[in-house]
């Protein structure tokens, strides 16, 4: 089906519901009608409505169309331009969760659009709250949605990024690192090869050259009893928690079938004080 254009008659007068829905099943969106309802509820004027549609019809991610992405419970801002959350990663965010009892410093690294740190913050309550990235847009994203929790976003190369101050102090770290190996970036679906920076897909040869310059520098910057959680996939799961035990970490791992989540998670221990 040909795109919508504002040009078109439709432009004039409100697109039906099931010509959106014909559109969107022509481009091959599965799921059809709840992206047509999202699109119908969004759009603010008949111009806007077919401008979004072709938007869609063309490849753009529903979420980039919208403006927005779900995200436990939340709208997150995203553009153009910024890795989308995907919903296997509230797993990460429930099993920091799970560890997040008397945290007070929260830093999320690869922060993207600031959703991790936003949807910790939410559940947790007040929280001294950093998140970074390397990406200027994925830093302007974030503070759309991390200052409203009160949060500090900050440009950089992982721990590079953050204030000195936080050496030693950060009770949950958090890092949704690219961990797709460089060979198989272009494998990707189109949503993802086409429309979201490299830098927050690939994690080089083996997809996990992040997680281990993570891993390695976590122990100097959490506080002790202090806690790290890494997504990764179901191959590299075991090589990921090896990164982490050989930084000095205590590791294990947490696996979630429906939305086939791993996540490593590894602790700090406090120094011992035996004599």
């Amino acid at each position: 089906m040909p795109p919508l254009s504002a040009s078109s008659p439709a432009s004039s007068s409100p697109l039906p519901p099931d010509a959106v829905v014909r559109a969107l099943r022509a481009a091959g969106c599965v799921f059809a009608e709840d992206e047509a309802r999202l699109i119908l509820a969004a759009a603010r004027t008949p111009d806007e409505l077919a401008a979004m549609v072709d938007r869609r019809v063309t490849g753009l991610p529903l979420e980039l169309v919208l403006g927005w992405a779900e995200f436990r419970g939340l709208r997150i801002t995203v553009e153009p331009g910024v890795f989308v959350p995907r919903r296997r990663t509230e797993f990460l965010v429930e099993q920091a969760l799970a560890h997040a009892s008397g945290a007070s410093v929260v830093v999320d690294l690869c922060c993207g659009s600031g959703a991790v740190g936003a949807a910790l913050a939410a559940a947790v309550g007040p929280v001294e709250l950093h998140s970074a990235d390397i990406d200027p847009a994925a830093v302007r994203c974030a503070r759309r949605n991390v200052t409203a929790f009160g949060g500090q976003v900050h440009q950089g190369d992982l721990f590079g990024a953050l204030p000195d101050g936080l050496r030693g102090r950060v009770d949950l770290l958090t890092a949704n690192v690219p961990y797709v190996p460089t060979g198989e970036v272009a494998l990707l679906p189109p949503e993802a090869r086409d429309h979201e920076p490299h830098v927050a897909l690939d994690g080089g040869p083996d997809g996990l050259d992040v997680l281990r310059r993570v891993a390695a520098e976590a122990p100097r910057w959490l506080a002790p009893g202090g806690c790290l959680l890494v997504e990764t996939s179901e191959r590299q799961a075991r090589k990921a928690v090896e990164a982490f035990t050989g930084s000095g970490l205590s590791a294990r791992l947490a696996f979630s079938d429906e939305p086939h989540a791993h996540v490593v998670i590894g602790f700090h221990q406090a120094p011992s004080t035996a004599g």
